[in-house]
């Protein structure tokens, strides 16, 4: 069965100036329900992107679809279904988080019960009378995503939502993204440029470098290419008789007092190990080194890979 897809751009461009693209060719899909990591170093594209989604820069060349519908022709249909935090939050910081949600209530008219249901969905609900100017950087950015959800929406866009928060912070709102997801079935665009936070959480994954699309899929499928690029690590007594050893049958290499070599299988290092035995030398190690995502995200926009 084929997972609807919510948000999908065909060849698209874009340019702040003339002969520079920012965006080049880039074919996005986020599948409904996912929770989809826009990964990028700074720079890439990803804050441009997520603004024509949002219609807050003008389409200068491809085709923008949100829910099925061509973005040009349903715009507000489209944005009444969408919930957004892009940078900063705009607080109120001399208002209580109540009070600042009643304010964008007015906007989103959607009624006062509303308020209080967001506020106990984002953990805010006992913060009382707390002006939002006390609250730590984890508590205003989850009083923004707060004020993106009044409208209950069916997919919500972030951009770096854990840029600048501490440990805590960092935990609280990717707990509250999963929570979203999993109870809620909101589809949830994350754009961050930190991979290892990104993989908690995301369930597809699309990598942005220098405006184009280098990855897009299920994040098993980026877990797959890490594996792919696994090394087989080997400690012995003797290396140098080792690599004599081996090397008819394996492109092994010396690093740091360890052997490397590509790894197969838990029965390729099975008959390695008792290859090695029997030429009588002691192994002391013999273990798998995957290659760790954030090298293989480095990889890929460095066009290693």
């Amino acid at each position: 069965m084929t997972i609807p897809v919510v948000v999908k751009t065909t060849h698209l461009n874009f340019s702040f100036r003339n002969g520079i693209k920012t965006l080049d060719d880039v074919n996005l899909e986020v599948p409904q329900g996912s929770i989809y990591g826009f990964l990028g170093p700074n720079g890439a594209g990803k804050t441009t992107t997520l603004r024509l989604l949002l219609g807050l820069l003008k389409n200068q060349d491809g085709k923008l679809e949100l829910f099925g519908q061509q973005f040009s022709g349903h715009r507000l249909d489209i944005l009444r279904r969408l919930g957004s935090l892009i940078e900063q939050p705009s607080l109120y910081l001399h208002l209580t988080a109540k009070e600042n949600l009643e304010i964008y209530q007015l906007v989103y008219k959607t009624g006062k019960k509303r308020v209080n249901e967001v506020l106990e969905l984002v953990g805010l609900a006992q913060t009382g009378r707390k002006k939002a100017r006390q609250f730590s950087l984890g508590m205003r950015q989850r009083l923004a995503i707060a004020i993106a959800l009044l409208n209950q929406p069916e997919l919500l866009i972030l951009d770096e939502p854990t840029n600048g928060l501490d440990p805590n912070g960092i935990i609280e709102t990717r707990e509250l993204i999963k929570k979203l997801n999993k109870e809620y079935n909101t589809t949830v665009i994350v754009s961050s440029h930190i991979l290892n936070e990104v993989e908690k959480m995301a369930t597809h994954l699309g990598i942005i470098h220098k405006g184009r699309m280098l990855f897009q899929g299920p994040l098993q499928e980026l877990q797959q290419m890490k594996t792919r690029q696994s090394m087989l690590e080997i400690e012995t007594n003797d290396n140098a008789r080792a690599i004599t050893i081996l090397s008819s049958q394996y492109a092994v290499q010396e690093k740091e007092n360890l052997l490397l070599l590509p790894y197969g299988n838990k029965q390729q290092t099975a008959g390695i190990t008792q290859l090695l035995v029997r030429e009588g030398l002691d192994v002391y190690a013999i273990h798998p080194r995957q290659s760790d995502l954030e090298q293989l995200f480095i990889e890929i926009t460095s066009n290693n890979i």
